[in-house]
């Protein structure tokens, strides 16, 4: 629904100053390559969700509630939604041998490029709904097709891109087959030459527009606000980076997130095409995309359980 808040330049400058900050923060707190420990991850983690639950209060002061659970259900949406984004980038990094202390060199530069390009999916998606009503219907058909497919997920998914993005690297710039530290392009013999950093930024990228085909188009499902909708997936997208080096390999201890994500696609689809006829209010949506992705954290850890279970009795002490 359309809030109709008084959204003035001041209001976007000061939400890109606060944005360019924190990643020059970041960028400041990883300056030498190392290798991120799982603490930090955490600690960082944290830290991320403060700073987007903090705007929340914010957006509550500036507009209201209904504003504050438009962002509210926004970012949740969309940090679930990149759960997935996350175990991708996994792949990605694995098929392309990409140490771990390079990593964040790469997904820094890869967030950045995804803030810009989800601006223009926002106001693009946005400006369509404004002017047909029935882009709702394309956008939820899109998202609930975009469910089901997204509970057939490979575990290879991700790798298919590397030569691709190696073939079209190599149109600009050739691309040698080893790392040189940190660069992304390199001098050899009187030409640039690009690395697999390079190659691994490029298929990131890729993989980033195919996920904001589903992110944002969920995300005006809850709210058509452009500001509103920028800044929640602009905060949940920030915390990315230490969220993959959290959660990166654990894609088989939450064996049952793809299906949440799944469902909550779907949800959201049917929502959004139906929301020219009937409106759900925000809260609800919200709360059930907490208990979806609930229920599958629960489901997943019981699972885990009883696999280790039958671990201990398979190999555990017989009696003679």
């Amino acid at each position: 629904m359309d809030l109709g808040i008084d959204v003035t330049l001041w209001h976007w400058a000061a939400l890109l100053a606060v944005i360019v900050a924190l990643l020059t923060v970041d960028l400041l707190l990883h300056r030498g390559n190392k290798e991120p420990t799982a603490k930090h991850a955490l600690v960082e983690s944290a830290a991320w969700v403060a700073c987007g639950l903090g705007f929340s209060v914010v957006i509550l002061l500036l507009w209201g509630g209904q504003a504050f659970s438009e962002y509210l259900s926004g970012y949740v949406i969309e940090k679930s939604l990149s759960i997935d984004n996350v175990f991708v980038w996994a792949v990605i990094f694995s098929s392309f041998a990409i140490p771990a202390r390079y990593q964040h060199r790469v997904l820094f530069w890869g967030i950045f490029g995804a803030l810009a390009m989800r601006a223009v999916f926002i106001f693009a998606g946005t400006a369509l709904i404004d002017r047909f009503w029935w882009m709702l219907l394309i956008f939820g058909v899109v998202l609930v097709f975009s469910g089901f497919k997204v509970l057939r997920h490979r575990d290879d998914e991700g790798t298919q891109g590397h030569d691709r993005a190696v073939r079209l690297l190599g149109r600009f710039l050739p691309v040698q087959s080893e790392l040189d530290g940190q660069h992304f392009v390199v001098r050899r013999a009187a030409k640039w030459v690009a690395t697999p950093l390079l190659a691994a930024l490029v298929v990131v990228e890729v993989t980033d527009v195919v996920f904001a085909v589903d992110s944002v188009p969920a995300i005006l499902a809850v709210s058509r606000e452009p500001f509103i909708v920028f800044s929640s997936n602009a905060f949940a997208i920030l915390g990315l980076r230490a969220m993959y080096f959290l959660l990166g390999d654990a894609r088989e201890r939450f064996h049952y997130l793809a299906h949440a994500l799944g469902a909550i696609l779907v949800f959201v689809g049917i929502k959004m095409a139906l929301s020219h006829w009937w409106h759900m209010e925000t809260l609800v949506s919200l709360g059930v995309i907490v208990a979806i992705i609930a229920v599958a954290i629960t489901a997943s850890v019981a699972r885990n359980r009883r696999a280790e279970s039958a671990k201990i009795g398979d190999h555990g002490p017989r009696e003679g």
